[in-house]
């Protein structure tokens, strides 16, 4: 029996009315004539609405963003509980990006007493996902209840977003803020650095934290001393140098006293040791100073500079040699201490830093004999171009005794392994799971596509009503499936979508779209695209009208090559039942299909059109097509000019255009090279290489502008494909050689290093010209595509992984174009070292590059010339130990 009364449904109903549409601010008055009877009942209405916009989905959102406010109003006034009330006021579905009305909310909650007030406050706080977002009501919650102020990483987040973002200077809303004081040694302890530190860098920014903090703390506001070790800790706990670079300009800006740093120099030899570089020099200078004070004992010293000096930053360990020296001039009895961490400085990759550390031990060694014997030894690790003045200065126990020296060895990664496609699926139940796990996946390997499209073809020819009766379930929540839905859309279903369809019957339902009219595209991303969808629709077509056995195409290698043999296999298949190939699968098995000459003899013999096109096809007719370099001329675009860089035209195939479908003309057709890659593509690289896995050199012509962009622009990504290109089959030509050169002077390191990983697999392979690499390189260098530093840290790179014979091989036929050329001259001196270092391991004993002689006898010390030297002397050291070896 229903007790309650006509007028108070009525109520009941005007509230529900006023949330249904929105109307937000009139609710405090109406849930005040509702008691608490009623507001239960209305919270059961509530949540019916509630679940009603949840079942609507996204094509609800402009009643869900017009109803959600009213929503999160009407329930945290009819909740009772302060934990029930938080959950609904937090909850993520009522709220999207919007704000809860604040006003709205503290009037519906005034008659709230102020313990229940300030547990709601801490509830909203401990909720992560909204916590930034509810700050505004959980400060007002505060004042109302007169409780704490939430502490929690969110609330913190929320209060410096707060003060960072009013109108009044940071340092005037500070000082107001009664939070201030709990709320600013929390800046510190964040399970994460709080992001409105570092938005305002400006030390005259009204709004610039370091200097609003340093404010507080000489107004006595918030303590000093909370402040400095709060930088530390931070900076402690390490991170980016982005995310640290806050805290370093608080430290700053409260201007420490040299009593306050030295109380905190173990801080700062922690992070000389592990922080990022500029945070580490920042420590390194501040204990420089407390060394000059004579407030740094040699012990510290030394254990500082064990740290630094093992670091890759160069500047870092030169300033930390100009330290060691200023100390052992300070003190000289504090060698014994010091020189042995110098000697680790022996081994560092630098030479000019090796020779730094051997002069500074010259000028201060002792007589002791440990002490000698002991960087002796350490000497060991100098390069062969300083170990003479060391076994001068150390005697001959720095000389490396020649059982230690081993022959060398070049060490390269192994080839690609040629890994086989896995079978086709032997069950309807296998090839269900792979269709469904390939459709619904983001990303699909080249042996998952393939493998679930054979098993759809090999199937629906077996027992098609069988197969679709298993598939149907497992894509149940496919939108193509619900009648609802698809009347909406028109057209082709992407991907295997298209093909399980068919085996379904339940294409699109909606009207078809005007006829596709194909337009020529500058990039070969359509061009496959348009294939591969043309494969995918054939199939289809296939399965409703004569279903195939399978599908010949269907790739016997992971990369997507085809054995010739398998392929003639299938087609003597094929003949066998009487089968006719489909046009669109066997020009995709051509264009995969492994060029050996062995099998031709067995195509020929098959003695059918399509015997004969693959044997024609092995022989001359899938040749890679012609390839014009020429060099592009500087234009301007958006964000600067494209600078001068070497590009690919590539001819027309004319066997494509003639025998092929009309889907691969597009691939058929003579493509000039752009500037760019524009039209982009969703499928992964791998797919696009396995469309035409023997024709690297063509594919590579095509990707350059995207490696060129790495190279000219801030382009970042566009190698991705490069270690696939190399690891592909075909010849590595012109094309593949120069999109490696290229590669090699990208913009970003995760490029390079791709760059370098195809390099290596080309001499793994024995597939690289180090002449042809090295005279694109030295194209790149003239035209200013490739920046020397950039093309020195990968060779660098290739060198460490033990690959000094290869890399030298190349900076060999590179040096005469930077030593004698117009090309930038900056870096030279760090490729001159880098190929010094493989000199120096390999023992190669080649002529000097030209122009190395007269590097090597120009005046002065600079990186350059000392380098030169170097590499000269190691050089003709090899070579007089070959002759003197041949004698």
């Amino acid at each position: 029996m229903n007790l309650t009364s006509a007028p108070e449904q009525a109520s009941t109903h005007r509230a529900l009315a006023a949330v249904r549409n929105g109307r937000t601010a009139e609710l405090p008055g109406l849930l005040k004539l509702l008691d608490r009877t009623q507001r239960r009942e209305l919270l059961v209405g509530l949540k019916e609405l509630r679940a009603e916009l949840r079942a609507q989905g996204w094509d609800g959102w402009q009643q869900r963003d017009l109803m959600s406010p009213a929503l999160v109003v009407a329930g945290a006034g009819c909740h009772t509980g302060a934990a029930a009330a938080a959950a609904w006021i937090g909850a993520r579905d009522m709220r999207r990006w919007q704000q809860v009305p604040v006003g709205v909310l503290l009037d519906v909650l005034a008659d709230r007493d102020a313990g229940w007030l300030g547990d709601l406050a801490h509830r909203l706080a401990a909720r992560a996902s909204t916590v930034e977002q509810d700050y505004p009501l959980i400060s007002e919650l505060v004042r109302l209840a007169d409780c704490p102020m939430p502490t929690t990483d969110g609330c913190v987040e929320g209060w410096a977003e707060a003060v960072g973002t009013s109108r009044t200077p940071l340092a005037l809303a500070l000082r107001s803020d009664p939070h201030v004081g709990a709320l600013v040694p929390c800046l510190f302890e964040t399970a994460e650095p709080v992001r409105f530190l570092g938005w305002r860098c400006d030390p005259d920014d009204p709004h610039h934290w370091p200097a609003a903090l340093a404010g507080l703390a000489t107004d006595g506001i918030v303590d000093r001393a909370v402040l400095l070790d709060g930088c530390t800790a931070r900076l402690l706990r390490g991170g980016k140098y982005t995310q640290l670079k806050p805290y370093q300009a608080i430290w700053q800006a409260l201007r420490p006293t040299e009593e306050e740093e030295r109380e905190r120099a173990a801080d700062w030899i922690a992070l000389t040791a592990d922080a990022p570089s500029p945070v580490a020099g920042h420590a390194q200078q501040i204990l420089a100073r407390l060394a000059a004070a004579g407030h740094l004992t040699p012990g510290l010293l030394a254990e500082m500079s064990a740290a630094v000096l093992f670091r890759p930053e160069k500047k870092l360990v030169r300033a930390q040699l100009v330290l060691i020296g200023k100390e052992l001039r300070r003190d000289p009895a504090a060698a014994p201490e010091l020189l042995p961490v110098l000697g680790e400085a022996f081994g560092h990759p630098d030479t000019d830093i090796q020779e730094r550390a051997l002069k500074l031990t010259a000028l201060h060694l002792t007589d002791d004999p440990a002490l000698r014997a002991e960087l002796a030894e350490q000497a060991r690790s100098l390069s062969p171009a300083h170990r003479a003045r060391a076994v001068e200065l150390l005697g001959q126990d720095a000389a490396v005794p020649a059982e230690e020296t081993a022959p060398y060895r070049e060490i390269l990664p192994p080839p690609p392994a040629a890994l086989p496609l896995a079978p086709a699926p032997g069950t309807v139940a296998e090839t269900v799971e792979l269709v469904a796990a390939a459709i619904n996946s983001r990303t699909t390997t080249v042996e998952e596509f393939e493998r679930a499209l054979d098993g759809l073809v090999r199937h629906a020819h077996r027992d098609r009503s069988a197969l679709a009766e298993a598939l149907r379930p497992a894509l149940a929540d496919q939108w193509w499936l619900d009648p609802a839905r698809s009347r909406r859309y028109g057209g082709d279903l992407a991907g295997l979508a298209h093909v399980a369809a068919a085996v379904l019957d339940a294409h699109p339902s909606g009207e078809q779209p005007e006829a596709f009219v194909s337009w020529r595209s500058d990039c070969h991303h359509t061009a496959f695209a348009v294939a591969r969808h043309a494969r995918l629709v054939e199939a289809a077509r296939h399965l409703t009208t004569r279903p195939l056995p399978f599908l010949l195409a269907t790739p016997t290698g992971q990369t997507g090559t085809l054995d010739p043999r398998v392929l003639v296999e299938r087609l003597a298949e094929y003949r066998s039942v009487g089968e006719q190939p489909a046009p669109v699968d066997f020009a995709q098995a051509l264009l995969r299909v492994r060029r050996d000459p062995a099998a031709v003899p067995a195509a020929a013999a098959l003695g059918t059109p399509e015997g004969d096109r693959l044997a024609a096809w092995l022989e001359e007719a899938g040749e890679p097509a012609a390839l014009t370099r020429r060099t592009a001329s500087a234009v301007p675009y958006a964000y600067g000019e494209t600078p001068a860089h070497l590009v690919l035209d590539t001819a027309e195939r004319t066997t494509l255009l003639r025998e092929f479908p009309a889907t691969f003309h597009e691939l058929a057709q003579a493509r000039k090279a752009t500037d760019r890659c524009w039209d982009g593509g969703e499928d992964p690289d791998a797919l696009l290489i396995a469309a035409w896995p023997e024709d690297r050199e063509t594919l590579a012509a095509w990707w350059l502008p995207e490696v060129t962009a790495c190279a000219v622009h801030e382009g970042r990504g566009g190698l991705a494909a490069l270690p696939e290109l190399a690891a592909a089959g075909g010849p590595a030509g012109p094309a593949l050689h120069l999109a490696v050169a290229t590669g090699l002077g990208a913009r970003h390191p995760e490029d390079r290093l791709r760059a370098v990983d195809a390099l290596l697999t080309l001499a793994a392979r024995e597939e690289l010209d180090a002449g042809r690499l090295g005279g694109d390189l030295g194209e790149l260098l003239n035209l200013g595509t490739v920046k020397p530093n950039r093309l020195a840290d990968s060779l660098r790179t290739a060198a460490a992984t033990g690959a000094c014979t290869t890399t030298w091989a190349v900076l060999a036929a590179v040096l005469p174009v930077l030593l004698t050329g117009t090309a930038d001259p900056g870096g030279t001196g760090d490729l001159l070292a880098t190929a010094a270092d493989c000199v120096e391991q390999s023992g190669a004993a080649s002529p000097e590059p030209t122009g190395l002689a007269e590097a090597a006898s120009r005046p002065g010390r600079s990186r350059l010339v000392t380098q030169a030297s170097r590499l000269r002397d190691g050089l003709r050291r090899n070579a007089e130990g070959a002759a003197a070896g041949g004698r």
